[in-house]
């Protein structure tokens, strides 16, 4: 016969438990399951929550009761908050409580006006379940208050409201909340969960190239930027309050097939290539671009950013120029045409004749050797992130293996996926492994789309964790071609509120928005292919910067912890088809955070929102007052407040308020 109890439906348990799912150390995971057993009897469960060794070669344990928080679909749960990173595991046992049953069965008797003579054998069970619950206790005086119950409930002579006192006694129920009894004890299966750093979690990104800061010549002419240069360049990005800086390729560039400015086939003497098309007779992708400098200044660079409290995350792009070495050393990793020529890249219409895909099934052992050699050789030099070009063109399985071996050695190493692709693959790559994603968030510009998606990236943080970059090099999004300035800083407001990582590439906030074509989401004069100094002193200067509004939205982000959580956003009702309007959670400190962001870039709205006791952590509807994080005045929220946005002056209200 199988087990009585039956313990299904764990949450979070990622891809049936055959990948970990996700946590950050200091966060608030909820643990869930569905336990039921026939009948009525009273059922108890706690989970056992276990972590790596830690530096005093001691394993981490603590045990959380679950609590029923579900009563109709029989679901129990319980929060954990894991304090170290690495790999964690959780298990649920169960149990009938035989003490809970017998003391909710007695007072339903005792209401019912159940007289003595009628409840002996009632009374003598309790007292044999508070003899087995004092053979647990090792403490002479809390053993001796159960047994006195014991004894009273077999007191024939006391009156019965005497004869039960005791065994009802708060002192009691804290010693059977201590001490439990359990009866068909069932242990469930052990889960995973890795935990990262925080900042698996929590960012803001600022994506540049180092080679457009070199500024311009006395003839006006863009010079090529060094490391130097871009380091330069760091404090302006630090002051606007970004966590990470992402670099493009800084390998050499292929000279063979080298793509010419707005991604012309023939390039001139000066055109200075794409990033992408790693590789050269200058090296591969250990090395970095001479035009740039030597690895000792790459190594200056990452140690000033590390000073001004900035990570420096690389690229990762597993291809080459037909230059790359890899092409002479090792051919067999590349796929060849029945001609014998190697394929070049291309996403019809889209050729890339300056790229050559990897092949990873004619030597995936050597090839993967390599690429993890690459990875630890930049970890060995201050990289511990990692933004993965197309990762969804490579097969899952290397994947997989790739980011578990590295952090078997480096365990605070994060990878970003740029899985523009399929739900069902970009999904599948975060539920492998990767850190975070880069998501459709780019796409998703109407209230209803975006407040869907936004419950879906809540709903989905068990395993994946999104990166919402309002734009890349690659994406203009026609929203933005002829809206103007505010519907810049909707997207910047958007992405950073609504998710607690978020990333702006270099331009957004100059407002560069002139498409390749009408309707094409590439730039014209896109920075992949030629350099693209900007002046943000003089655009700053003049008005023509929406750095800002960039550095208003990551100083509230830093204040307010409720914009750096994922799971716990609720999305309210309004009535004005061009306003979103969602709270955040923060469930360590119960701090609330409610956005309110117009969608309309021209016009004022005036905007009733919708706010239910239960989201704004009130017992009931009455108003209460709030702080207005964007214009600093204090305002009146009720369960259907009146707000005003004047794209003009800010497309949002951001109001936060502490838990009562």
């Amino acid at each position: 016969m199988g087990k009585r109890l039956t313990i299904e439906a764990l949450s979070p348990v990622n891809g049936g438990g055959e990948y970990p799912a996700k946590g950050v150390v200091g966060e608030h995971l909820p643990l869930s399951a569905v336990i039921w057993r026939e009948g009525h009897d009273a059922l108890a469960a706690h989970v056992t929550f276990t972590g790596p060794l830690g530096p005093d070669t001691e394993r981490r344990e603590v045990t959380v009761p679950l609590a029923l928080t579900d009563p109709g679909e029989d679901r129990w749960e319980a929060t954990v908050v894991p304090d170290r990173p690495g790999l964690w595991t959780f298990r649920v046992t169960a149990w009938s409580a035989p003490w809970e049953t017998w003391r909710h069965g007695l007072r339903a008797k005792l209401d019912d006006g159940r007289p003595a003579d009628r409840l002996t054998n009632e009374l003598e069970s309790g007292a044999r379940l508070l003899e087995r619950m004092a053979e647990g206790v090792r403490t002479p005086e809390r053993a001796g208050i159960l047994l006195r119950a014991a004894r009273a409930l077999r007191e024939t002579a006391l009156p019965l409201a005497d004869r039960v006192a005791p065994a009802l006694s708060p002192e009691v129920t804290e010693l059977s909340r201590l001490h439990p009894v359990r009866d068909l004890e069932t242990r469930g299966d052990a889960y995973p969960i890795w935990v990262d750093r925080p900042r698996a979690l929590t960012g803001a990104w600022y994506e540049f190239f180092p080679r457009s800061t070199g500024g311009r010549d006395a003839a006006g002419r863009p010079v090529h930027g060094t490391f130097a240069t871009a380091a330069a360049d760091l404090p302006r990005i630090a002051g606007m309050g970004f966590d990470v800086v992402y670099l493009p390729p800084i390998h050499p560039i292929g000279e063979i097939h080298r793509k010419g400015a707005n991604n012309a086939l023939t390039a001139g003497p000066d055109d200075v290539g794409s990033p992408w098309a790693v590789g050269s007779a200058d090296g591969g992708h250990d090395a970095v671009h001479p035009a740039l400098g030597t690895l000792e200044d790459f190594d200056a660079f990452v140690d000033t950013a590390r000073g001004l409290g900035l990570e420096v995350a690389l690229d990762l792009a597993l291809q080459c120029a037909p230059d790359h070495p890899w092409v002479h050393e090792h051919p067999e990793w590349f796929t060849h045409r029945p001609d014998g020529s190697i394929a070049y890249a291309e996403n019809p219409p889209k050729r890339y004749q300056d790229i050559y895909p990897l092949d990873f099934d004619t030597d995936p052992a050597g090839l993967g050797a390599e690429v993890l050699r690459i990875v630890r050789f930049w970890a060995d030099h201050g990289v511990r992130v990692f933004r993965v070009d197309n990762p969804h063109t490579k097969p899952a399985a290397f994947w997989h293996w790739l980011l578990w071996r590295v952090k078997s050695t480096h365990p605070d190493v994060l990878f970003l996926a740029e899985a523009f692709t399929r739900p069902a693959v970009l999904k599948g790559l975060a539920r492998l492994g990767f850190t975070q994603s880069y998501t459709y968030f780019t796409w998703r510009t109407g209230r209803d789309e975006l407040a869907a998606y936004a419950r879906e990236l809540a709903d989905s943080a068990d395993f994946l964790r999104p990166n919402l970059f309002v734009n890349t090099p690659d994406i203009l999004h026609a929203g933005l071609h002829h809206a103007g300035p505010a519907m810049f800083a909707i997207r910047a407001a958007l992405a950073a509120t609504m998710s607690p990582t978020w990333g702006v590439y270099s331009g957004f906030e100059l407002f560069e928005n002139e498409p390749l074509r009408p309707g094409s989401e590439e730039y014209l004069d896109s920075e992949k292919y030629e350099l693209r100094p900007r002046d943000h002193a003089a655009a700053l200067a003049s008005g023509r910067s929406l750095a800002p509004w960039i550095t208003r939205l990551n100083e509230i982000r830093r204040a307010r912890p409720a914009l750096r959580q994922q799971r716990h956003l609720v999305v309210h009702p309004c009535d004005h088809d061009e306003v979103l309007a969602y709270t955040k959670t923060d469930p360590a400190t119960g701090e609330r955070t409610l956005c309110v962001i117009t969608l309309d870039p021209a016009a004022p709205v005036d905007v009733t929102v919708a706010l239910s006791p239960e989201s704004t952590g009130r017992t009931t509807g009455a108003p209460f007052t709030a702080h207005d994080d964007i214009t600093g005045e204090d305002v009146t929220l009720s369960a259907a407040t009146r707000l005003r946005i004047d794209p003009r002056t800010a497309v949002a209200r951001v109001i936060s308020w502490g838990a009562r």
